[in-house]
């Protein structure tokens, strides 16, 4: 066996670790993405010079650059305020909601990247659900829907779209202009939009989110505090055993003192209570007056003032973001009610609310939880970013004598770009700064907003994306392929291609699919004579129009947990959806780029 071909075993045999780990989620994407091309460096199948292909690629570049640009336009209000019209233009109506939300979520990303405008409208529907009694689940997929949709209308409209252009380009083939993909990027989001009108609500869940396990009739809770009385029945007893604070939906005790010191080295759900503990709870009104009747139990409410002021406190609903540090702990070990005095009080997580049992659950990206706590409690838990709050917008006060720069800034980069003037990662790159000099955006700001993760996985994927093509992968991939569909023309190529994309996108990780099969594709192209360019579109669409999973794209993780919903209802919405846009794109795609 030649050392090329051994190299070609060794990098099949990364890809396929790599992939395996993606599905297993055994290590963060970006860390398997990495590891895979540190161990092709360190057994020389990659060398320096490959290293300077990796990070010569543009499009990462461009990309950061975008996040930079949707920040901004995010930190100045202009998004929250388009967001913050819908619930006028809406009515309540649902077909008007969906309407609206196509109409304002569609254009904006198409040019900025869609997760932070998920984000911004997430709160948004869940105050407008529960203003017009339309449940959430009926909301949430169409956002993520229509923010995928809108973003294949634009080369900047996804980072797929770029990474896709960028792997391209780095292979010899034409720059793709911002607005190419634009005529068929225009019929998906018309076709996905009228699918979602007349045929995706339909199938869509009536189903409660996190909020649902609190009685809806009595949700006011207040802050009191009790002392276990000398000789009482509840001396010994496991607190959450005692009937007064077993309830989770009515009562929740967050804090116990016990001889003058506060209890933290022992979890709440396993310690017996002493003579004259005080347990700080907060409990409805209805509540409080039972417990007054409680023997053994005396009520203390000189000592409300002491801890809370006697104020009402909030219940919220938050999901785990991407950066937060909350990933990978537990509940328990979290310290939310130590460091903050909030209690999280159930967690949802894959279509399934969990009110018992949860305290030792490792938290992961998506999930999402019910928080109960004072208002400065959760300010300052908010603040740490570990939360994307759904009941309350959570973009800082608007730096709004700054949103004709972002909105200037950005705009400037489309048409600089549009007409040739500079590529889309100079004119992208210097926007970004121009916004960050001018005050829209902080420079640490700038820094977090960037996807780091994404940006370290597309690195990643680019290294083994050259060692693929570099020991003749990518080529026998072509060959095979070539060899079994020949005779069957390059329309059932190009239909196998986008399918192949697609479906690996449900699996995977997008940019992982692009930066892998656009090489192979363009091998394919040249085995068959034809110009690649269908093919590269098809990776394109088929990578970025991800419906069927709530894994295939961040913006269908984000609204999994908040809308309450279970992986068989991605499955019911987005199954006829991926194969309506696959046969659109099988017949367009050689209309708008013939072979």
């Amino acid at each position: 066996m030649t050392p090329q071909a051994i190299d070609m075993l060794v990098t099949f045999a990364v890809l396929g670790a790599v992939f395996l780990i993606f599905m297993r989620e055994w290590l963060p994407v970006d860390m398997a993405a990495l590891g895979g091309m540190c161990v092709l460096l360190a057994v020389g199948v990659l060398d320096e010079k490959d290293l300077g292909k990796v990070f010569s690629n543009a499009a990462p570049m461009t990309i950061g650059a975008m996040f930079v640009l949707s920040e901004a336009l995010t930190r100045t209000g202009a998004i929250d305020w388009l967001a913050g019209k819908f619930a006028k233009w809406a009515g309540s109506s649902l077909l008007r909601a969906v309407l609206i939300l196509a109409l304002i979520v569609m254009p904006l990303s198409a040019f900025l990247n869609n997760t932070p405008v998920v984000v911004v409208f997430l709160p948004v529907l869940m105050a407008y659900s529960r203003s017009t009694g339309i449940r959430a689940s009926k909301l949430l997929i169409p956002l993520s829907f229509l923010s995928i949709l809108g973003g294949t209308t634009t080369l900047i409209g996804t980072s797929t779209n770029l990474l896709v252009a960028g792997v391209a380009s780095n292979v010899g083939q034409p720059a793709f202009s911002i607005f190419e993909i634009s005529g068929l990027g225009l019929i998906y989001a018309a076709i996905g939009f009228l699918y979602l009108y007349f045929i995706g609500h339909r199938l869509l869940p009536n189903r409660d989110t996190v909020s649902s396990l609190l009685d809806a009739e009595d949700t006011r809770r207040f802050s009191s505090a009790a002392e276990i009385a000398a000789g009482s029945d509840l001396i010994g007893q496991r607190l959450l055993d005692v009937a007064a604070f077993a309830d989770r939906k009515k009562v929740v005790v967050y804090q116990v003192n016990r001889r003058g010191q506060r209890v933290d080295d022992i979890p709440l759900d396993a310690l017996v209570i002493e003579e004259r503990d005080v347990l700080w709870f907060r409990a409805t009104s209805k509540v409080l007056a039972e417990m007054r009747a409680t023997e053994g139990l005396v009520l203390l409410p000189e000592k409300i003032g002491e801890k809370d002021g006697g104020t009402e406190v909030m219940t919220v609903e938050a999901i785990i973001g991407s950066h937060s540090k909350l990933i990978g702990k537990t509940v328990r070990g979290s310290n939310m009610r130590r460091k903050y005095g909030v209690v999280v009080m159930a967690v949802h997580r894959k279509g399934v609310n969990l009110s018992e049992g949860y305290q030792d659950l490792s938290l992961a990206f998506g999930d999402t939880l019910l928080l109960e706590g004072p208002v400065h409690g959760l300010s300052q838990l908010r603040a740490e970013d570990d939360f994307l709050s759904l009941n309350e917008s959570v973009v800082k006060t608007p730096r709004k004598s700054k949103i004709l720069v972002a909105i200037g800034a950005l705009g400037l980069a489309i048409l600089l770009a549009a007409v040739g003037a500079m590529s889309i990662t100079s004119a992208a790159l210097i926007a970004a700064v121009t916004v960050v000099l001018l005050g829209c955006v902080e420079v640490r700001e700038a820094y977090r907003s960037i996807e780091w993760n994404i940006l370290f996985l597309i690195y990643g994927m680019l290294g083994i994306g050259v060692a693929m093509e570099k020991t003749g992968g990518a080529e026998l991939i072509a060959n095979q392929v070539v060899a079994m569909s020949s005779d069957l023309g390059p329309v059932f190529v190009l239909a196998a291609i986008y399918l192949l994309a697609s479906l690996m996108t449900e699996i995977v990780t997008n940019n992982a699919v692009a930066i892998i099969l656009t090489p192979i594709v363009i091998s394919i192209a040249a085995s068959l004579n034809v110009d690649p360019r269908p093919f590269i579109v098809a990776v394109m669409f088929g990578a970025s129009a991800s419906f069927i999973t709530p894994i295939g794209y961040q913006t269908n993780t984000y609204v999994y947990g908040a809308g309450g919903y279970k992986f068989s209802d991605f499955l019911k919405v987005g199954v006829p959806l991926n194969l309506i846009l696959w046969a659109t794109a099988t017949v367009l795609i050689p209309k708008f780029w013939p072979f």
